[in-house]
């Protein structure tokens, strides 16, 4: 089986941060993304998983970048020499996409070996979660209109799978490890035991 690298897709909210964060703690390789943006602490959990820079040491950088592009007024990017790393040393590896134009730059340069997940929710979904997390309605208004001009809702139309994230976070986290091929089927004999 050739190395894959997984790359994530969907909307703020939609678990791309708790997915990736559950795969790690697993002892999946990661490919972090380069940003800056700066979290503030409602959403200090993603301070583990992308690294921050200035925006000096962004454009400082870029030319080593093999996807770069831009969300929401802040810069989004992927080392060559990290994902070339984790496309040679690492099974399965996995990395966390903004829009579909970082998909399109990351496919030009592993292609076959690249599968795309985008992680579906709903607007009721989306909305509570922004509550939760503190936002204000201007915010939540900010978000649904960056999304719609952007159309993030309708990414999904451009990768290889898609899982629906409006359950719980384990739900979700089963089916992507199933996609993965990191779950074994269980002879039926043994499955007919397991369940009487």
């Amino acid at each position: 089986m050739a190395n894959k690298i997984y790359a994530f897709l969907g909307p703020h909210t939609s678990g791309k941060s708790t997915m990736v964060t559950q795969l790690m703690s697993m002892g999946i390789h990661y490919i972090p993304t380069v940003t800056t943006r700066v979290f503030d602490d409602r959403y200090a959990y993603k301070r583990k998983i992308y690294q921050t820079v200035k925006g000096d040491k962004y454009k400082q950088e870029k030319e080593r970048f093999i996807v770069d592009n831009s969300y929401q007024a802040h810069s989004y990017g992927l080392r060559k020499s990290e994902v070339l790393d984790a496309y040679k040393n690492h099974k399965v590896s996995v990395t966390i996409m903004h829009d579909v134009a970082g998909i399109k730059q990351l496919q030009k340069f592993i292609n076959q070996d690249l599968v795309t997940i985008f992680l579906m929710i709903d607007d009721e979904v989306f909305v509570d979660r922004m509550l939760r997390a503190g936002c204000s309605n201007d915010e939540i208004r900010y978000y649904v209109e960056t999304a719609d001009e952007t159309g993030e809702f309708e990414h999904w139309r451009d990768v290889d799978f898609v899982v629906k994230n409006t359950s719980t976070a384990r739900v979700a986290l089963e089916q992507i490890l199933a996609i993965m091929g990191l779950v074994t089927l269980v002879p039926q004999a043994d499955f007919d035991n397991l369940v009487k």
